[in-house]
């Protein structure tokens, strides 16, 4: 599993390794690995943003401080596949830290093959020319609209598949979604939280009988 770097530093990024979240009780840990500064100042583009006071991530983070360290995209590049991310996975709870790790994993297949990074660097200019000048200024119609535009291409078809692991894949999403990990190893979900339906009414007996472990 991977999180986000987050950190008291706006200029610190970590490794998007990671710990593991507490899967017994579903809480993510609190991230504490630094990157020193002449590490991070070698990317070729940073990413930095806050997080909400108050939400669900807010208690589990250092810093309300994150840091994404891009080494091939550019800050504005690595900001225009974030906003394509919620164009085509919109979720108002996950913020902008999730998103960035979508623009991390673009840009380390970027750094990867020459390939990726024109496709990605083109598709990216595609995207601000469609949107009149910046996609990441243009109002959310017209983003819609820009994506659909270039739905099927190579460069739509890359960005969205990397949102599946990106945006999901990680501890952080873990945290806002309420997923509380892997159950197969403790059991199954039969007894760890699979009748667990708090926003629905209780179902009836016979509705929803106790689980049979013959």
């Amino acid at each position: 599993m991977r999180v986000i770097p987050i950190k008291q530093d706006p200029l610190a990024a970590m490794s998007a390794d990671g710990g593991d979240c507490n899967e017994a009780e579903g809480q993510v840990p609190k991230l504490a690995l630094p990157l020193v500064r002449r590490e991070f100042l070698k990317g070729s583009g940073i990413l930095i943003g806050s997080i909400a006071t108050g939400s669900v991530l807010a208690a589990l983070a250092p810093s309300p401080v994150w840091a994404v360290e891009l080494k091939t995209l550019s800050k504005s590049e690595g900001q225009t596949l974030m906003a394509m991310g919620r164009v085509l996975y919109p979720h108002k709870k996950l913020p902008d830290a999730v998103y960035a790790l979508l623009a991390k994993d673009l840009d380390a297949k970027a750094a990867a093959a020459g390939d990726a990074a024109t496709l990605l660097q083109g598709g990216v200019m595609g995207l601000d020319q469609a949107a009149g000048a910046s996609f990441i200024k243009a109002s959310a119609a017209k983003k819609l609209a820009v994506v659909k535009a270039i739905e099927g291409t190579p460069f739509f078809n890359t960005v969205r598949g990397q949102c599946v692991t990106s945006l999901y894949d990680n501890d952080m999403a873990f945290a806002v979604f309420g997923y509380p990990g892997s159950a197969w190893e403790k059991g199954g979900y039969i007894t760890r939280g699979f009748q667990d339906l708090k926003w629905l009414p209780a179902p009836t007996t016979e509705a929803s009988p106790p689980p049979y472990f013959g």
